[in-house]
């Protein structure tokens, strides 16, 4: 699929990238950034809170450019969700060029979740090498000279946070799980889910689980749970909590291109391969700044 900007996926946090060369032939050069930070929606938790202290880039021909951040470890990422960002940095003069490697430093001691079924009770959240080399999201982004570049980095948890097994750092580990999208080139998918032939049909109690909507990269896609080799790009709730009894999702900060979607209302765990149940499988064609509709009916 052809696609006008990398999805870049968090890489174990110790590996390097190759440096590339800079697109900018004047070394004094300058643009300008912003960076924000969205979640994909989860259904277990009703808070995660990411205690983030910097965000640093790393220039393909120079040194790492650190940033710090004031006042995130009081958002609860759960909040940034169906295209809601939060600032980490807006409008920072940069060089210009090639980047290889952005990176998100954690303090881990301010960092927690907490679950739906206990909200009063924050649980430790542990980010492996957090507050040393950070969450780390490789791959090539440029910043062009004399423009401003806004791009957002969806933070999936989903995907990223994980019950560990045996013994362990914290209640709950944050494994690498970061997209980084240019805002200039994206879109989003949304639409309804019908609750008496699809809802009604396919999830047990819809009061307490109403299912996921699930967007995989390219047309023609076979549908897959998460952690399996054929997963999702984000998977996201499907709710009722706008307008009760009407069930609609988002997938926001899709780049153009093609997509498949699927709703499946079995539980999904991150960490077991399991076998779902889909239906309404369909493609989807995303454009820029378009939000397209699809109805599970």
């Amino acid at each position: 699929m052809n696609r006008s900007l990398k999805l870049f996926t968090v890489a174990a946090l110790a590996a390097g990238v190759a440096a590339c060369g800079s697109d900018s032939s004047d070394s004094d050069a300058t643009g300008t950034v912003s960076f924000g930070l969205t979640d994909a929606p989860a259904t277990e938790f009703s808070n995660v809170t990411v205690a983030f202290t910097e965000i640093q880039l790393k220039p393909a021909d120079g040194d790492w450019i650190t940033f710090p951040l004031d006042g995130f470890e009081t958002v609860n990422l759960l909040d940034l969700q169906g295209g809601v960002t939060e600032p980490l940095i807006t409008d920072e003069e940069v060089v210009a060029g090639n980047y290889t490697q952005l990176r998100l430093i954690v303090d881990t001691e301010n960092s927690f979740v907490t679950l739906v079924d206990n909200p009063d009770a924050p649980l430790t959240l542990a980010v492996p090498s957090g507050e040393q080399s950070g969450l780390k999201l490789q791959g090539e982004f440029v910043v062009a000279a004399d423009t401003s570049t806004d791009f957002t980095i969806d933070f999936d948890v989903q995907k990223a946070i994980v019950n560990p097994a045996g013994q362990a750092l914290a209640d709950y580990m944050l494994r690498p799980a970061l997209r980084l999208v240019n805002n200039l080139e994206v879109g989003s998918i949304a639409g309804t889910v019908d609750a008496s032939t699809v809802i009604s049909t396919q999830c047990a109690d819809a009061a307490t689980y109403s299912g996921m909507v699930y967007v995989y990269e390219g047309s023609g896609a076979t549908p897959d749970d998460l952690g399996s080799e054929n997963e999702p790009l984000v998977a996201v709730p499907v709710s009722d909590e706008d307008n009760p009894g009407t069930y609609t999702y988002k997938a926001a900060f899709l780049t153009e291109g093609n997509y498949t979607v699927s709703y499946s209302c079995s539980a999904d765990d991150n960490e077991i391969d399991e076998d779902l149940t889909f239906v309404g499988t369909q493609d989807v064609m995303v454009e820029v700044n378009t939000e397209k509709t699809v109805n599970f009916e």
